[in-house]
């Protein structure tokens, strides 16, 4: 599994590659609720608060874009292979 923290408006790391199959977990650290939605909409979390978190296991290959809705200008990355 991996995880992707969101601290101070970021998500760290901002890209990722994983593996078929591969599991990621995001974790809100800002003291502010933020999102995570795919620009495909193939995934997309509630909103989350300090300390939530949101998996989603990538099943198939491909780059995957994704922001957060609350703020638009966070922006990350999941390669997968």
């Amino acid at each position: 599994m991996t995880n992707i923290a969101i601290d101070n408006f970021s998500f760290t790391p901002r890209e990722v590659t994983v593996k078929e199959g591969s599991t990621i977990t995001w974790v809100n650290h800002d003291d502010v609720p933020h999102t995570v939605v795919s620009k495909d909409q193939k995934f997309r979390s509630k909103a989350l608060d300090t300390n939530d978190q949101f998996s989603f296991t990538f099943t198939n290959a491909g780059t995957y874009v994704y922001f957060c809705s609350v703020h638009p200008i966070m922006v990350g990355k999941v390669i997968v292979k």
